[in-house]
């Protein structure tokens, strides 16, 4: 009785991890309406909100943002923050889940001290898939997915998916085929190291982001 059970029980866990791996695919968040200053174009960025000719020049040389509390930083510079929270639904640098700052936190447009305690609460995130359902406790579907624009929980280099990794802003598949070609990563030094001899460093930098090595 108390084996047959388990073994059910067993199942049913067993059925539920793999539902979660199975919808862990696009570790950064759906973000089509949301640019990334760190790959967008110079006309992209000329269409944003109160983004004129000279900002557009300094957000070109500036870039990588390996933050967005860096890019807030630049914007405050010229920029009201009543101009930069329009200009945020528009542009803005995707947080790491598991690191951000609550201060970084709230930068995200519509999240406040009640949201971003929740963003917190659940940490650390082993997939995206994990935050929208913990966050769809608390607002709707359309809301998850609006917020989830501005997200994203780094991937384990060694597991990563093709989607995965292809979920990674500006990354195609040359690069998905150079991320796999390293396996297994021993650290994130090997990765710095592989990725340099295709990319510049900051190019290293903008990608480190998004991956952990477990």
């Amino acid at each position: 009785m108390h084996t047959r059970v388990f073994s059910r029980t067993g199942v049913v866990l067993f059925f539920l991890a793999l539902n979660v791996c199975g919808t862990a695919n696009a570790q950064v968040g759906n973000n089509a309406d949301v640019l990334n200053p760190n790959i967008a174009g110079e006309d992209e960025l000329g269409g944003v909100p109160h983004v004129t000719a000279a900002l557009v020049s300094q957000l070109m040389d500036a870039r990588p943002f390996l933050s967005a509390t860096a890019l807030h930083e630049l914007l405050s510079q010229t920029l009201s923050d009543e101009q930069i929270a329009e200009v945020f639904p528009r542009l803005f640098v995707p947080i790491n889940l598991n690191e951000a700052s609550r201060q970084e936190i709230l930068l995200v447009p519509g999240v406040g001290n009640r949201m971003a305690h929740e963003f917190e609460e659940y940490r650390p995130y082993v997939a995206l898939a994990v935050w929208r359902r913990e966050m769809g406790k608390y607002v709707d579907d359309d809301e998850v997915a609006r917020m989830e624009q501005f997200v994203f929980v780094p991937i384990d280099l060694n597991n990563a998916s093709d989607d995965d990794i292809l979920s990674i802003p500006g990354l195609g598949n040359r690069m998905l085929h150079e991320f796999k070609e390293y396996r297994p990563y021993v650290g994130i030094a090997q990765f710095r190291r592989e990725m340099g001899k295709y990319v510049d460093d900051d190019e290293v930098a903008r990608l480190e982001r998004y991956v952990t090595v477990n």
